[in-house]
């Protein structure tokens, strides 16, 4: 008989408060009675790794497990390696020291956030108090990146779709975005500032949490030019919990591929060449 699990997985931190955050964010979510949640996180956090969680899950009699990636971008390498590792892609795309889970149960992979919509809605309503007039403003969103083949272009087009998702919605002049991999601020900076010296760029992370990028490393890209940021990442926010409740909702409806009796191949996203 099957029984169904989710396995959330992030990446983790040194953080307790970054920890924490998420935790309470999976712990915030709404799942069908007898439905176990685990929490687990790709490095750093103690007994709370990836392969705990599936351990934890299968001695619960989980036969099937929803894996929610909760990661901003489908360009991030991790989800490559993850895929790989949890045995939904026969390798990965680029080289990896992480190895094959022992697994008994089924994987069933959702989706990274990418852009969708509420994610966007998050960004403007944690942003939206900087601004004070749209029409003379520019939001720069700001997302870590790759520079690797692929997965840069994942990147863009998550962030890049986001960008047009908030301009709909705040009636920005511009919205433009930046990654920290390839360095893009400081010439997305200079050109607005060359284009339109009168206007206010704000600074919107496009970051789960809040810590060394969205304290440290952006503020230091952002050093010579006049701006507006005040560094607040998705975290706290309720509609990361009802995202995750999205995202596995159509695998516990009894409307997916295993419930039919059909074998599921590579539902984890892939990035191609």
């Amino acid at each position: 008989m099957e029984k169904y699990g989710i396995l959330v997985i992030s990446h983790g931190s040194r953080s307790e408060e970054w920890v924490r955050l998420v935790d309470e964010a999976v712990g915030a979510m709404r799942v069908p009675e007898g439905v176990p949640v685990f929490s687990s996180f790709l490095e750093i956090v103690e007994g709370r790794l990836i392969q705990d969680g599936i351990t934890t899950l299968e001695s619960l009699g989980v036969t099937d497990i929803v894996v929610i990636p909760l990661f901003v971008s489908s360009g991030s390498t991790h989800i490559d390696e993850i895929s790989y590792a949890l045995g939904v892609k026969p390798e990965p795309l680029l080289p990896t020291d992480m190895e094959p889970f022992a697994i008994r149960a089924r994987i069933h992979c959702t989706s990274p956030i990418d852009d969708d919509p509420d994610i966007a809605a998050i960004l403007y309503e944690k942003m939206k108090p900087l601004s004070t007039d749209p029409s003379r403003e520019i939001v720069m969103l700001v997302g870590h990146g790759s520079v690797e083949h692929g997965f840069h272009e994942q990147w863009q087009d998550g962030l890049s779709k986001l960008a047009t998702r908030i301009q709909q919605v705040g009636g920005f002049d511009a919205v433009d975005t930046a990654m920290l991999l390839p360095d893009q601020i400081r010439s997305k900076m200079g050109l607005w500032k060359q284009c339109k010296p009168q206007h206010t760029v704000l600074v919107a992370p496009v970051f789960l949490s809040e810590g060394y990028f969205t304290n440290e490393v952006i503020p230091s890209r952002l050093e010579g030019y006049t701006y507006t940021y005040n560094g607040k990442a998705l975290l706290p926010h309720p509609l990361i919990a009802r995202w995750m409740e999205r995202q596995a909702a159509d695998h516990l409806s009894g409307n997916n591929a295993v419930n039919r009796g059909e074998r599921v191949i590579n539902e984890c996203p892939n990035v191609h060449d």
